[in-house]
């Protein structure tokens, strides 16, 4: 044990109680676990400036922001190498989420109609520029806006400069009061190491206050107060390339004197326990050389000796450093908690050149999110905000068609794909609304001081200010649809099992009575997808070419569509708009899981089975298209290691793009289904975050249970 341990061991003590508070006082949340802790009642409220009681646009957003900052608690811990945590979500505190000067009734049935998030006014989902950040400082952004006020001088564009100014300036007050309170605290303090952390807590953030920082304690605490502000504002959750972001810091450090291993190891514990924000280890730079050092390594001891919830993506590719792999995975065994997660450079470097950017270029958009890929500072994009339920436009097709005198499974794929180009371009519609007026309902305050445009055009990064508009639209219950289409051509068409009246029967009766049963028995003898060359995987991949044409044919000068497969965590709602399915899915139950087969795809659940099948249905754009993997502890074991290293690589060599990892005991999981409380520090990794099992709704936690028990 070294001599941070014990403070590291009561951070993560008092993290774990935080978040027992969150979930005593607030309840569950289906989502990532967050930084955040519990604010004080009553000490902020929002002020609206429209009637509907709701505020909007730049001046709502920035008068908002800034009194939420004049007001914020402070936060100081003196076990913490850093100050701050947030605790408001500014974003959900509104009454309505969109300006409704700028309606979307045009598209509203539609939507409804086939059941898509349409993303319209929902918070941002692109990545921030650290490395500016770290290199110009509060006051060098200062400067900066400055420089270009001058130069764009419209009367819309000095108010884009000076309500930026009044935000910069708010997140300097809040730092301030939090230097008062460290000093405050030291003047009491009778332990000596105390005493002198608090002191370098003020010192830190005195030094940061205007200039750049200059130290790796510095340049930490400086993006957590990027983040905080940024999380307060709307939610933003992206993070960067950290390793190399912070090896010249540790580097420097390490050159005068003023750092040790295990000092670097403590910032960095406290660093990753402040917010589990999406952080990338490893991969290429833009020239193609792998950005592996040692802080590479201590980020990843760090992340060891906190082991809460974590959302660190390794990047996987041929000159990835073999020890840092080894370590990757070495501790997602030991730890069992969902992280690291791996990412495949391979398919995504390839699909994002062939929206014909550069092969440098390409190899700067990293993992930054639960299924982002992003390019930092550069590019506009809405991952994971806008999502096709490819169930419901099934379900819409397969009913259309059924009073057809010459219905088979190819006019119900006719249908299907008719459906999918409306639903597609109802979404894409959504996405050119969004784009046209969320200057008017939620400026990008925060995300517009770290991007490359915005501040030197005077203009919102939803509005022409980012470089590059590169936007997703996600597809949801592929798995159901092709297991759907292979069950009827199989059990109706060509082994004449049952009729397309018995089929219609069963599905209105949610497969009840024993001649329903009876139906459903046979539909669920099909070889679906998952099963290698199975008549499942044969229409997943005709789904997949389909659904990336209709979304690639929505792209047009300036705005690039990319097609993914994603359902986050709307796996749940999207079921409960979708009757019974001919794959032999009960009414209203979930869909299947972002690319994922169904579980029980196949009889052992073989993870090469899973790899290769998720391979196939890649769309190949630069987005990804996540493998959730699911392995039991008797397997994840340190002897097979390798065995793991191999499936991962295999997964990335046939075109896969992420993975995301639970080991979980089954006996363990069902008991901490029954009684959450007897395991509050039980991490699982939900989809593309991690999160609390506790935290989760009974629901949610009853998903993630049958992805584990069904084989």
């Amino acid at each position: 044990m070294n001599r941070f341990d014990e403070r590291i061991a009561r951070l993560r003590a008092r993290k774990l109680a935080q978040t027992e508070e969150k979930r005593k006082i607030e309840g569950v949340l289906d989502e990532d676990d967050y930084g955040r802790i519990v604010p004080p009642k009553g000490l902020w409220e929002p002020m609206p400036n429209s009637p509907d009681g709701s505020f909007y646009g730049f001046k709502g957003w920035t008068d908002n922001f800034c009194s939420l900052m004049d007001v914020h608690p402070v936060y100081v811990d003196a076990d913490d190498a850093f100050t701050g945590r947030w605790m408001y979500f500014m974003s959900r505190m509104r009454k309505n989420k969109w300006n409704p000067d700028y309606p979307y009734t045009h598209l509203e049935k539609d939507i409804e109609k086939y059941d898509i998030i349409c993303g319209i006014g929902d918070d941002a989902h692109f990545a921030p520029d650290y490395k500016m950040g770290v290199s110009l400082g509060w006051g060098g952004l200062i400067e900066k806006i400055e420089k270009y006020k001058t130069l764009n001088n419209s009367a819309e564009q000095k108010e884009f400069y000076d309500i930026h100014l009044r935000a910069i300036h708010s997140i300097q007050g809040w730092m301030k009061r939090h230097i008062e309170k460290s000093l405050a605290m030291a003047a009491e303090e009778s332990d000596e190491w105390k005493r002198n952390n608090l002191l370098a807590q003020a010192a830190v953030n005195k030094n940061i206050l205007n200039a750049a920082p200059t130290t790796l304690r510095e340049a930490c605490q400086w993006i957590i107060w990027y983040h905080l502000a940024s999380r307060t504002y709307n939610r933003d959750g992206a993070g960067g390339q950290i390793d190399s972001l912070l090896q010249p810091f540790y580097e420097n450090d390490l050159k005068n004197g003023i750092i040790d291993r295990d000092t670097a190891v403590y910032y960095l514990a406290c660093f990753l326990i402040n917010d589990p924000i999406y952080w990338q280890l490893g991969g290429p730079d833009r020239n193609g050389n792998d950005q592996t050092s040692e802080i590479s390594y201590l980020i990843l001891d760090a992340a060891d000796k906190i082991n809460t919830s974590l959302n660190i993506t390794i990047r996987v590719h041929d000159g990835l450093d073999k020890k840092l792999f080894d370590k990757a995975v070495g501790y997602l065994v030991k730890n069992k908690n969902g992280w690291p997660r791996f990412s495949g450079d391979k398919a995504l470097v390839e699909g994002f050149m062939r929206n014909g950017y550069s092969k440098e270029l390409a190899l700067e958009r990293i993992a930054v999110g639960c299924n982002w890929m992003s390019l930092p500072g550069l590019e506009y994009t809405m991952n994971d905000l806008v999502k096709v339920n490819m169930a419901k436009v099934f379900e819409v097709a397969l009913y259309e068609t059924r009073e057809s005198e010459n219905i088979c499974t190819e006019s119900i794929w006719n249908a299907f794909t008719k459906h999918l180009q409306i639903a597609v371009h109802t979404a894409a519609e959504g996405i050119r609304h969004h784009l046209k007026y969320q200057k008017y309902n939620e400026p990008e305050l925060l995300l517009n001081l770290l991007s490359h445009g915005p501040l030197e055009k005077g203009k919102d990064a939803s509005d022409g200010g980012a470089q590059y508009y590169n936007l997703a639209i996600d597809g949801a219950g592929l798995a159901i649809v092709a297991d759907s289409f292979a069950a009827m051509e199989r059990h109706i068409e060509e082994q004449h099992e049952i009729s397309w009246g018995e089929l219609f029967s069963a599905l209105e009766n949610d497969f009840t009575g024993d001649q329903h049963e009876n139906t459903r028995r046979i539909l669920r003898k099909t070889d679906r997808f998952g099963k290698e060359n199975s008549c499942g995987e044969k229409w997943a991949v005709r789904i997949k070419d389909c659904f990336t044409d209709i979304v690639r044919n929505e792209s047009e000068p300036g705005k690039c569509f990319i097609p993914g497969f994603f359902s986050w965590a709307n796996t749940v709602g999207f079921g409960k708009t979708v009757g019974a399915t001919p794959d032999g899915r009960h009414a209203r139950k979930p869909i299947s899981h972002g690319a994922n087969p169904s579980p029980g795809f196949v009889s052992d659940g073989a993870s090469l089975s899973l790899a290769k099948a998720v391979a196939k249905i890649q769309p190949g754009y630069g987005n990804t298209a996540p493998m959730q993997w699911e392995l039991d502890p008797t397997f994840a074991m340190s002897s097979n290691i390798e065995i793991i290293e191999a499936i991962i690589k295999a997964h990335f060599e046939l075109g896969g793009t992420l993975i995301n990892v639970n080991i979980m005991d089954k006996e363990k999981i069902l008991e901490a289904h029954r009684n959450p409380d007897k395991y509050p520090d039980l991490v699982v990794r939900v989809t593309g975050f991690t999160a609390y099992f506790s935290m989760l709704s009974p629901e949610f936690r009853q998903l993630v249970v049958d992805r584990l028990l069904v084989s």
